[in-house]
Order: structure tokens, then sequence, then C-alpha cells
């Protein structure tokens, strides 16, 4: 069912929003201060192109709570953004029965696009 709904995803949005991410991904990783943030985006990327599936865990705070700063700087500079984004796709999704579990996923990709340092993809 998964594959299934994978599928539906790709065709449908998911593929221009993973494309998104892939190349912010890049241009951040262009400079050397945007590598941990362009790494960021690209977990991102992962997950918006197969969400159905796809896990995300907390993995504390590692690197002596740098991931705290940097989810901050993070939020600050462009987070909230593509939060509210997805927010909204989630809540237009969600209108709808069979667009329920595609707006879940859009809330799954807004909690990790507010905090993305310290997260895991399982």
């Amino acid at each position: 069912m998964h594959t299934l709904l994978n599928i539906i995803w790709v065709v449908f949005g998911g593929l221009m929003i993973a494309f998104e991410y892939a190349v912010s991904s890049i241009l951040m990783m262009i400079t050397i201060i945007g590598i941990p943030f362009g790494l960021q985006s690209m977990k991102l990327a992962m997950v918006a192109l197969w969400p159905f599936g796809t896990d995300i865990t907390s993995t504390g705070c590692p690197n002596g709570c740098l991931a705290g700063i940097m989810n901050i700087i993070w939020w600050i500079v462009g987070g909230i953004g593509i939060a509210l984004t997805h927010l909204v796709w989630g809540i237009v999704f969600c209108i709808t029965i069979v667009g329920i579990p595609f707006g879940l996923q859009h809330f799954k990709l807004m909690h990790l696009a507010l905090f993305p340092f310290g997260k895991a993809i399982n």
C-alpha cells in the first residue's frame, strides 16, 4: 500500500517538491557555511520523494547541542516559510477524505522542515 501511495505522491507533486529541495540543497552546499544546511535540505528531499513508510525519529542533541543552535538559525532563515507551505498544503489535502493520507505526509514534512537538525530518517 505504501508503494502505491508513494507512486501517486510522486506523480502528483512529490517529484517537484523533492527536486526543489535538492536544488536548494546544492545551492546551499556551494558555500562552506551552507553545507550543514544543504545536508538537512537533502534530508527533506529524501522524505519528500518517498514519504509513505518513512519514519522520522529524534536523535536527541548530538554534537554538544549544536543541533539546537542550527535549528534556530534554520528556523529564522527559511524553515518557518517551508513549514507554513506544508501546513497549508496539509490542510488543503485534509479537506477531502481521499487526500487525508497526503495531508498527513505534508504535516510530517512540516515538522521536519521546522527542526531538521537532530532528526534521523528511518
